[in-house]
């Protein structure tokens, strides 16, 4: 399986919900097994089919995150040389040319995609259009609702 780019706060953040996972939900879960488990009849036990079924979410979750994990390539964008280039880990200011609008996106990895927080995948189509782009740039998006230009303003390295 090939290394899937991560930042280093994407990573911190799967790490902290893992141990979470590990050290406080998992536990509780098996609390309330046993717990449901001690009021007799299995079958029509509402309490004891709903832990199970967390457990179930929790173990998968587990599994998932793990997986992430060693499959992730943490870049840690404070570190990289990228000459002013918009690399993966880069945080951009772009004015829109046709609205006049500023935007700043950081361009990270899928799973930590969160447009609201101003984070986009790198394999976003405005992501992938400013990979390798410098300051004063002009980049054009193939956008849903049509072509749009944007100008590279800034390039910092956070």
């Amino acid at each position: 399986m090939s290394k899937v780019p991560l930042t280093v706060k994407g990573a911190e953040k799967l790490r902290t919900e893992l141990q979470k996972l590990k050290t406080e939900d998992r536990p509780r879960v098996i609390e309330a097994i046993a717990t449901a488990r001690a009021h007799g009849d299995l079958k029509e036990n509402a309490e004891y089919h709903a832990a199970r079924e967390q457990q179930g979410f929790i173990e998968g979750r587990i599994r998932d995150i793990e997986g992430k994990l060693s499959n992730a390539q943490v870049i840690d964008v404070t570190k990289i040389d990228a000459g002013g280039k918009v690399v993966f880990g880069a945080t951009v200011d772009l004015v829109e040319i046709e609205t006049d609008t500023e935007v700043t996106y950081q361009i990270v990895g899928e799973d930590e995609a969160n447009i609201k927080e101003g984070r986009i995948s790198v394999s976003s189509p405005i992501a992938r259009a400013l990979i390798g782009k410098r300051e004063g740039d002009e980049v054009v998006v193939m956008a849903p609702g049509g072509e749009k230009v944007y100008e590279v303003v800034e390039v910092k390295y956070l």
